[in-house]
């Protein structure tokens, strides 16, 4: 039963994480389709380009701090190292981006066929 709550609590992170950043010029559903922003295999998102625009930054900034704070969250109530529950939102991350999505894997870059 646990594990069916962390799962449903996950969900609900997950639709909230497509949400982050909607209010800002750039939102990262369009950062991502221009090809700024991509996902990591870590559980969060990072500047494709090296010398990001700094809207880009603070995007992926505001991003990535509402991804940990959910993923802290998540851990603390379950029990669970916050770097578990971040890989399992990755791996659920990875497999709903669309072909053609950024993905980082360490430190290589490739397009999501």
């Amino acid at each position: 039963m646990q594990t069916l709550r962390s799962w449903i609590a996950l969900g609900f992170v997950l639709a909230a994480l497509g949400l982050a950043g909607a209010a800002s010029a750039l939102d990262l559903d369009g950062a991502k389709a221009q090809g700024l922003v991509g996902e990591t295999t870590d559980g969060y998102v990072a500047a494709v380009e090296a010398s990001p625009s700094e809207e880009v930054e603070r995007l992926v900034d505001d991003v990535n701090g509402r991804r940990r704070a959910s993923y802290e969250a998540i851990a603390k109530k379950n029990g669970t190292p916050t770097a578990t529950v971040a890989k399992l939102a990755a791996e659920k991350l990875l497999h709903k981006a669309p072909s053609g999505a950024w993905i980082r894997d360490g430190g290589r870059w490739y397009q999501k066929k």
